[in-house]
């Protein structure tokens, strides 16, 4: 199971950090991944991170600005963003695939129930 948290409204330039608890499952063990989705929009990847962190990848419309990161002795997943825009504003949901990586939704899954992050100019 998936838990995310920390979603919320912020003004433009702004900052939140998202969190994703999962339980019942050996969470090392799972590739790990952010997704959002907005309004009439298709569902897609943010940002990813390998079982031990050491490979993490990022959607170009994200990079430099989130930073996703995991805690495996807390179960946990991260989602630091900053310098936040209008054009972020979504439902960001956590997932885990046994995958070693992928940025494609069809390969996940367990999926956390979705934060809403909404971003005001």
């Amino acid at each position: 199971q998936l838990q995310a948290s920390g979603g919320g409204l912020v003004q433009a330039g702004g900052s939140l950090l998202l969190s994703c608890a999962a339980s019942g499952r050996t969470f090392s063990n799972y590739y790990m991944a952010w997704f959002r989705q907005s309004p009439g929009k298709e569902r897609e990847f943010v940002a990813g991170i390998s079982r031990t962190g050491a490979g993490i990848y990022y959607a170009d419309s994200v990079k430099g600005r989130f930073t996703i990161s995991r805690d495996n002795a807390k179960n946990t997943l991260y989602l630091q963003m900053s310098s936040l825009k209008p054009e972020d504003t979504a439902v960001y949901y956590c997932a885990a695939t046994t995958r070693y990586y992928s940025d494609s939704q069809a390969d996940f899954g367990s999926w956390g129930q979705g934060t809403q992050v909404t971003v005001s100019s």
